[in-house]
């Protein structure tokens, strides 16, 4: 047995085929074998979130979590987050609040604001800061980032324009 295995992810609506090992992390695969490079990895241990991409809805770190074990379900990356060129709404809201400086951190910001916004819409302050407490920044103090989460919740429910 060479302890390598052929898996197909969807990523971003896409399949993707690749041929990997079993150790491989998601995060290294969508790295290395996908060109994905906007799933950042910091600690490899799981803590910063740099590495959160969104499984089956739900905000993973990618270095936690082995490629094999994402056979079959459907991974957004930062990638996927735009149309084309177009920013989504969200990555507006963080240009717009100023919400991100050196860049390293926005990506697992985004993933994990996308995951806890579909499943609140609505949150209050607390709720964000609560939803993003697992990602660290060391530039921006975070209240930028809450209230980019929360601008884009409001535009989302049609509250601004």
């Amino acid at each position: 047995m060479t302890g390598r295995h052929r898996i197909v992810l969807t990523v971003n609506g896409t399949a993707q085929d690749c041929e990997i090992e079993a150790r491989m992390t998601l995060a290294d695969c969508l790295r290395e074998k996908l060109n994905l490079t906007g799933t950042h990895l910091g600690c490899e241990h799981g803590v910063c979130g740099a590495c959160t991409v969104i499984v089956d809805g739900a905000a993973v770190r990618s270095c936690l979590m082995f490629a094999v074990q994402a056979e079959g379900a459907e991974i957004r990356t930062v990638e996927g987050l735009a149309d084309g060129d177009r920013l989504s709404d969200l990555q507006q809201a963080f240009h717009d609040n100023f919400a991100l400086q050196c860049g390293f951190c926005t990506p697992g910001f985004l993933t994990t604001a996308e995951a806890f916004l579909t499943e609140n819409p609505s949150p209050t302050r607390g709720e964000v800061q609560s939803a993003i407490s697992g990602n660290i920044c060391r530039c921006t103090g975070y209240v930028p980032i809450i209230d980019a989460i929360l601008d884009t919740a409001a535009r989302r429910r049609g509250d601004r324009t």
